[in-house]
């Protein structure tokens, strides 16, 4: 082309979670069945969407309302929803008018970022979230700037880590948590939660909290929402119903403004979000309509309960299963259905293998040659077994060694048996 019509920031998008499916495919071609462990859909993984739910699916899906465009920034039944359980869960007073909704919170991540100073910059956990981590450095075209959570800590973020790089770096503009945490499923403690805020009131910087997964956390995590301690700090958290229902395929997600009247620069950023989305004209109207029928159900938060206790489980078993190598450091989840194990520095070599059929090694040979050290470890348990996991170290913008599994095989008894395999694979590797 006579001009270049490629973003600066292009090749900062990568998506590893579904890049490896490629490979994965090819494994598959061979006649390996792949058991998909890279990828967090309930649905895709055998849970069942209770008949009740779909029963409000089907009734709003009747309406002819719901083939028409809702307001631009979300059906007022919805929003109004969500403004009274937020005040009345967080002690909390936002508005209807501090809720817009998105085609899923894929859409809000685009959007947010995309509408951000092109200097401004958002620093956010480490292991790190693709989608956020991607559009975040997409938009600066630079490295994702990034805080660390300690494996050797229960996940804890340095928040030591976190002051340093915001004095060291004044583009800074906001602090961005994902709670409950994917990849590691790590709850972050109200404590912490406190002094980051106060970080950020220190350093007139805004709050992002991602909280997809925030009715997912499980009993005794302490779970606390971004509304409950942002106190007078600008903020917004993103929320949606894909895990939840689970309706991924809803595309439905929002954001909640808090504390827009606190500062101008704030509430116009707001509004530019607002303003991009009336481009589009609206989001989705189906899942909006039925959103307040779901959640106010009496039934929703005890089957919530239900799934969580089950995720609970297995995230112990496979505790008890992987603790077992000495080499890897792994914690039980506290929220979401992820967990990531991390490999002890310098346990793996550019030389390990597993044993894999030469159709299978020439499938994942090209890949292996610029390999970081977990990347290769997962290529071959692919080809080995056909267990399809995400590396933490490319998957999630991490200088990490490890990698993340899910908690979403119902079968337990299979789940079991996939963590064992993993586990065996594991100390073959090692020891090869």
């Amino acid at each position: 082309m006579r001009t270049d019509i490629v973003h600066p920031g292009a090749d900062k998008l990568r998506y590893e979670i579904r890049r490896i499916v490629e490979v994965a495919k090819s494994v598959q071609a061979l006649g390996t069945p792949i058991i998909w462990e890279n990828i967090g859909d309930p649905v895709a993984k055998g849970e069942q969407v209770p008949e009740w739910i779909k029963e409000y699916v089907k009734n709003a899906a009747s309406e002819n309302a719901s083939f028409g465009y809702s307001p631009t920034q979300g059906l007022d039944v919805a929003r109004d929803y969500i403004r009274d359980e937020r005040n009345l869960e967080d002690g909390i007073n936002i508005t209807s008018d501090d809720i817009l909704f998105f085609n899923g919170l894929g859409d809000a991540i685009s959007t947010l970022y995309g509408n951000l100073h092109p200097k401004a910059r958002v620093i956010g956990p480490n292991p790190a979230y693709p989608t956020h981590s991607s559009a975040e450095a997409a938009h600066a075209d630079s490295a994702h700037i990034t805080y660390k959570l300690d494996p050797a800590n229960g996940w804890k973020p340095d928040l030591e880590d976190l002051r340093t790089k915001i004095e060291a770096n004044p583009d800074i503009a906001g602090i961005l948590i994902i709670n409950p945490d994917n990849p590691t499923g790590f709850v972050y403690p109200e404590e912490t939660l406190r002094e980051m805020v106060a970080i950020a009131k220190e350093h007139n910087l805004f709050m992002i909290s991602d909280e997809i997964y925030s009715n997912l956390a499980y009993a005794g995590s302490g779970m606390k929402k971004l509304a409950s301690v942002i106190g007078d700090v600008p903020g917004i958290a993103m929320r949606g119903i894909s895990k939840e229902f689970p309706w991924p395929g809803a595309r439905c997600g929002w954001v909640e403004f808090y504390n827009r009247d606190k500062d101008d620069s704030f509430d116009r950023y707001a509004r530019s979000l607002l303003d991009s989305k009336m481009l589009e004209v609206c989001s989705t109207t189906l899942p909006q309509a039925v959103l307040p029928r779901v959640m106010g159900d009496s039934r929703y938060y005890p089957y919530l309960d239900d799934r969580v206790a089950n995720y609970a489980r297995k995230s112990a078993k496979a505790v008890e299963i992987l603790s077992s190598i000495p080499e890897l450091v792994i914690h039980p989840a506290q929220g979401a259905f992820y967990m990531t194990a991390v490999f002890a520095e310098g346990s793996l070599t550019d030389t390990q293998t597993l044993s894999v059929t030469p159709e299978a090694e020439a499938v994942i040979n090209p890949h292996l040659a610029d390999a970081r050290p977990d990347q290769r470890f997962v290529y071959y348990l692919l080809a080995s077994t056909g267990i399809c996991i995400v590396p933490l170290s490319l998957g999630f913008n991490s200088d990490l060694n490890g990698f993340r599994f899910t908690l979403l095989e119902s079968d337990e008894g299979k789940f079991e048996q996939i963590v064992s395999t993993i586990r065996d694979s594991i100390q073959t590797y090692l020891a090869s």
